[in-house]
């Protein structure tokens, strides 16, 4: 009996049922996520740490079936536990951040519980992909990705990133935090090594210095909101648009996903938001147009979902529906299942 022939796509998620409703295991799934409740040096607004929870929680209002990707959830999805450890070593990385200006030693001790959340995703995506799964990193802030790219580039040097994002996060260690969710892309880009190009969509707030380094790094390709819209107002197609994306990108590629690079109104509570960015289903059709292309998502992240009082189903629904947006992508690019 497979798992097409046990879950009832047409049923309501049970109690205690997994991410979507479901209950594959690890051994049986294709994608793995793993929950990063880390947002430690968050610079305005808190609360991505809970954003794998919310994300957990709005998963089971998903409908499996979807019109673009059509069945991912028969190759098997399975989230880890959320881990206790991580969320408390957020609360406490938090605490030194807070009083950092009256603690010389705060910031290094913060980057130091920052390296220990990093080598612990890196050495979860280094199993799963040993498994031959495919691997996903819920955050938390964007930081937490930064062992998922190191996982990944070793495991398929020349990866390309794609980051959909309202900023480049090319900062220098920002705020003079070496491990800063504003300093991610260029973290990854010193400390992955395998890393061959990174394109990023939606950004409209950046400072000189990363305009700079996008400039002298060829590795790197911006595609800025502003000019987006203007090439849009002039006449262009948003396929056009999206073409220009993708073609820059090698044959495998790693989305790093900032809910920040979608508009504000779909994401209220995130700690960074930017008037701007892409519509829901401007990010859905940018996932298309890679596949499309024969290029394969070898992973993913997606960080930054903050839920807010007044806000929490919603910014965890929009969360969960990019989530398994990400997920059923991924699987139509790689067509053969897991051993």
């Amino acid at each position: 009996m497979t798992m097409e022939d046990v879950i009832d796509p047409d049923a309501a998620a049970s109690t205690g049922s997994g991410v979507f409703g479901l209950s594959h295991d690890r051994r049986e799934a294709a994608v793995v996520l793993i929950p990063v409740p880390f947002d430690a040096t968050a610079s305005y607004g808190l609360g991505a740490a809970d954003g794998p929870a919310a994300i957990l929680q709005a998963s089971h209002q998903v409908e499996l079936y979807d019109i673009q990707t059509g069945r991912p959830y028969v190759r098997g999805i399975h989230m880890l536990p959320i881990p206790e450890d991580i969320r408390a070593k957020s609360v406490s990385a938090r605490r030194l951040f807070e009083r950092a200006a009256e603690s010389a030693g705060a910031k290094s001790e913060v980057d130091a519980l920052c390296a220990e959340v990093h080598e612990s995703v890196y050495q979860t995506v280094v199993e799963v992909l040993a498994e031959g799964r495919l691997p996903g990193v819920v955050g938390g802030d964007h930081s937490v990705a930064l062992g998922a790219i190191r996982a990944v580039a070793e495991h398929h040097p020349g990866v390309g990133i794609l980051q959909v994002d309202a900023h480049a996060d090319l900062r220098v260690a920002y705020e003079g935090y070496r491990y800063s969710h504003a300093s991610i892309m260029d973290n990854a880009l010193r400390e992955a090594a395998g890393v061959g190009k990174l394109v990023q969509v939606g950004v409209r707030d950046l400072c000189e210095s990363e305009v700079r380094t996008a400039a002298e790094d060829p590795r790197i390709i911006q595609h800025h909101d502003a000019s987006w819209r203007r090439r849009l107002a002039g006449g262009e197609t948003l396929e056009c648009l999206l073409r220009d994306v993708v073609e820059a990108l090698p044959a495998e590629v790693y989305v790093s996903f900032d809910i920040d690079g979608l508009d504000p109104a779909l994401c209220p509570g995130t700690g960074t938001p930017v008037p701007g960015g892409l519509l829901f289903h401007e990010a859905r059709l940018l996932l298309q147009m890679v596949v499309e292309s024969g290029r394969r998502i070898v992973g993913f992240d997606l960080s930054e979902v903050a839920p807010g009082s007044d806000q929490e189903e919603w910014d965890g629904n929009v969360g969960a529906r990019i989530l398994y947006s990400l997920i059923g992508f991924a699987l139509l690019s790689d067509p053969q299942p897991s051993s």
